[in-house]
């Protein structure tokens, strides 16, 4: 007990001791922890400060591309399907077919009407000949009756003078007479004769400028037939892959339905960056682009292009600002963003959610 008695002071003095370490331990971390956080704060800031001075980023983008809808252009069933989802295709490759059968009747009828249209065409040339000679034969016909008229018209003369003269006889006198009214009906009938063929010779040559833009007509109709003959092979306009497939073999597709799409493999990021970002930035800029789809990757890119026109106004129906209540809004402006690296390896396709961050090089502005 006494030893217990004596020991007591000694304890509770380590226990001052002991307290009065923990209070100054406890206001030392009341100095350092706060100073270490605004530290932390102040060099978190100046480098967002920094970043936000020569980096401009968004959430706002997506992958883009060409997707390409392949539609018919004639219709019919469907009697091949080459391709199924998701196949690799060639530009120009064949990936399904419309029953051809209407088409090649089509087209034999069409050649079969221009045939006869050819044959009728060779016939008017033949007719035009005849004609031809016929003006000719009408013409040569006039000279011999004007060549007669001329010479009765000269005998009646001097049968007249006879006659007058009391050298001719009236029968003389009068044969005269009648050879000059022959020879007179004789021109006539001869220049209508001309008349007649050169009418013919006219009404042929207007029947074959009507057979030629015939089969002017016809050739225009065989190759538009062979052209729907054609169009019954759907075949691939560009290279890629094979998506959005609602067409099954035996169908019956309709002339511009669309039956599938096809999406080629170059693709570029759309960024719809805020008006205010946009103080700094160019064409040709660097960028750092994160893809969601790969999280520990950074592709490299550059800016290829800005939209001029904001997205609101590029939209189906744009703001009307003058009327009404005005509200202000931050607009957005698309910006194309190209892959300056080989991203063949990467499974990278339209509609994927993207980061880029475009650096802006503010040093090199006037």
């Amino acid at each position: 007990m006494e030893e217990e008695e004596k020991n007591q002071p000694q304890k509770s003095k380590i226990s001052k001791i002991r307290a009065k370490k923990s209070r100054h331990e406890y206001q030392k971390k009341r100095v350092i922890i706060p100073t270490i956080t605004a530290v932390i704060l102040v060099l978190l800031g100046i480098f967002w400060a920094v970043r936000s001075t020569y980096y401009q980023t968004t959430d706002d983008a997506f992958v883009e591309g060409h997707i390409i809808a392949v539609a018919p252009r004639v219709a019919g069933p469907v009697v091949k399907l080459l391709v199924d989802d998701n196949d690799e295709v060639e530009a120009g490759q064949l990936i399904a077919e419309i029953d051809p059968t209407d088409y090649e009747v089509k087209l034999k009828q069409t050649q079969a009407k221009l045939e006869e249209a050819k044959a009728n065409l060779n016939i008017t040339a033949r007719q035009i000949e005849e004609s031809q000679s016929n003006v000719q034969q009408s013409t040569e016909n006039i000279e011999s009756a004007k060549s007669k008229y001329d010479f009765a018209q000269k005998d009646h003369k001097r049968y007249t003078d006879m006659y007058q003269s009391g050298i001719a006889s009236k029968q003389e006198f009068d044969k005269s007479n009648t050879e000059l009214t022959v020879a007179q009906a004789n021109l006539n009938a001869s220049q209508e004769h001309l008349k007649a063929a050169e009418a013919v010779l006219k009404s042929q040559k207007a029947k074959t400028e009507a057979i030629e833009a015939e089969i002017k007509r016809l050739e225009a109709e065989v190759e538009q037939a062979e052209l729907n003959l054609s169009y019954t092979k759907i075949k691939a306009p560009e290279a890629g892959k094979i998506t959005a497939r609602s067409v099954e073999q035996g169908n019956y597709v309709q002339v511009a339905q669309p039956i599938l799409s096809i999406v080629p493999e170059k693709v570029w990021v759309v960024a719809n960056y805020k008006e205010i970002q946009l103080t700094h930035m160019q064409k040709d800029e660097p960028v750092m682009i994160k893809i969601d789809t790969y999280p520990g990757k950074k592709f490299k890119g550059k800016i290829d292009s800005i939209q001029r026109a904001t997205g609101a106004k590029s939209s189906l129906f744009p703001p009307e600002n003058a009327v009404g209540s005005y509200v202000k809004i931050v607009q957005r402006v698309p910006v194309k963003i190209v892959f300056t690296e080989d991203i063949s390896d990467y499974n990278i396709v339209p509609g994927m959610s993207v980061v880029p961050t475009v650096k802006v090089k503010k040093w090199q502005k006037k």
